[in-house]
């Protein structure tokens, strides 16, 4: 009886019992690798579970973290929380994956176990440095004045709930300074915008911007020049008597301020003196600047 041979040299019996030897040795080979594989490796395959204790899990993370791989400490550290959930470890884990996340620059994962951290752990000795932490993951985000601040408007949030909730911490010390920075950059951008109006003899959104600046942050530097800014555009828009009514709150909170001088300089020569109104909204920040 004549046997078939394929063109490999092989009968089709063999073909199949070769091609079935052939699937389970990389099967085999697959396993392998799958069973080698450790914490942080591919990105794109399922992590092989693997039990390990609290401790190995969590040195190993320090060790990761310590060594500038911030998203391998990242996932040792959630691992374990996902093994050891009821561990007295867990929590300080979920708040390591957090700051391990943060030196990652991934401030939306680091922002995502910071607000669980929290709703689990409202009690807990380290919930401070957890407010604080989140206020960071924004605080670094902060852009140019040119572009968007939403970031900017979501640091100066967080850092004020620091300060509020946890008013003798160390963490409020530094919120405090950070929230200066904060309010000084959204100040800026109000300026930014309103410049932009005055030039474009947009005088009412120019005033909305410099008030908000004068009414709002008022402890920033950009205060100066938002009075002067004002005196501007109410005398472009012929309403007088605001005009010099920011230029009384500018002499009397900045008189030596170049800004005054400006505003000093434009109302006189116009045969307007700065004078102090009790009837305007400018009234109302005579005493609280600076």
């Amino acid at each position: 009886m004549q046997h078939t041979v394929m063109a490999d040299g092989l009968h089709p019996r063999r073909r199949r019992h070769a091609g079935a030897r052939a699937a389970a040795l990389t099967a085999a080979a697959l396993l392998a690798l799958g069973g080698c594989a450790s914490l942080g490796g591919g990105d794109d395959e399922e992590q092989a579970y693997v039990e390990r204790s609290v401790s190995e899990l969590y040195n190993n993370g320090m060790d990761q973290l310590q060594d500038g791989n911030h998203a391998q400490a990242a996932d040792l550290f959630d691992e374990v929380e996902r093994q050891h959930p009821y561990s007295v470890w867990a929590s300080k884990a979920q708040l390591m994956a957090a700051y391990a996340h943060y030196r990652d620059n991934s401030y939306d994962d680091a922002v995502n176990t910071l607000n669980r951290f929290i709703e689990l752990h409202p009690g807990n000795r380290d919930i401070a440095y957890a407010y604080y932490l989140k206020a960071l993951c924004f605080y670094e985000r902060i852009a140019d004045v040119r572009r968007d601040q939403k970031m900017t408007q979501q640091a100066r949030d967080a850092l004020k709930e620091v300060t509020k909730r946890f008013p003798e911490s160390e963490y409020a010390r530094d919120a405090r300074l950070k929230l200066d920075l904060t309010e000084d950059h959204l100040a800026g951008k109000e300026m930014t915008v309103g410049r932009f109006y005055l030039e474009n003899d947009h005088y009412l959104a120019a005033i909305n911007r410099f008030r908000n600046v004068v009414e709002n942050y008022q402890t920033t530097s950009h205060v100066p020049e938002a009075l002067h800014r004002l005196v501007e555009a109410y005398m472009a828009l012929g309403i007088r008597e605001e005009a010099k009514a920011a230029a009384a709150v500018l002499g009397h909170n900045y008189p030596g301020s170049a800004w005054y001088a400006d505003s000093y300089q434009l109302l006189t020569g116009k045969n307007v003196r700065p004078e102090r109104a009790e009837d305007s909204w400018l009234d109302g920040v005579w005493d609280s600047l600076g």
